[in-house]
This record gives structure tokens, sequence and C-alpha cells, in this order.
């Protein structure tokens, strides 16, 4: 079985969708770990194969506006 890895924390299920699309259309095969018992729009992790995460940062970087990037 292939090691996944968290490539990002999506604030909610939307976001987490948001990036799901953003992978799944470099050719990822992205997953969602939901949380297991919140019913709310809580943060949710986007999970892709461990092999796969440096290309997953590059496609999410290449699509995401730089006003939404988080700074240090």
């Amino acid at each position: 079985m292939t090691q996944m890895v968290q490539v990002a924390l999506a604030d909610g299920v939307v976001d987490a969708e948001e990036i799901q699309t953003i992978l799944a259309n470099a050719q990822l095969e992205p997953a969602v770990e939901h949380h297991p018992t919140s019913t709310e729009d809580t943060p949710q992790k986007v999970l892709v194969a461990e092999s796969q995460l440096e290309e997953a940062l590059q496609a999410i970087e290449a699509m995401t506006e730089p006003d939404e990037i988080v700074g240090d």
C-alpha cells in the first residue's frame, strides 16, 4: 500500500474540494481525510501519495493566487 502524506490543510470541505480539483487536474490522486466526529465545516487534511508530494506542492502553488498564500 502506498504511504499517503498531508500536502495541505484546508479550512473546510469547500476548500478541500478545490484543492482536490487542482491536484486531479495535475493528474495526481488526492484524498481528503475528514474529521471522524465533526459534522461542522472543520479543517480537512488533503493527502497524496508520498511519491507525488513534490509534484502536488508545485501544482497547488501554480494554481494558487499570490494573495491567497499565507507567508511566515
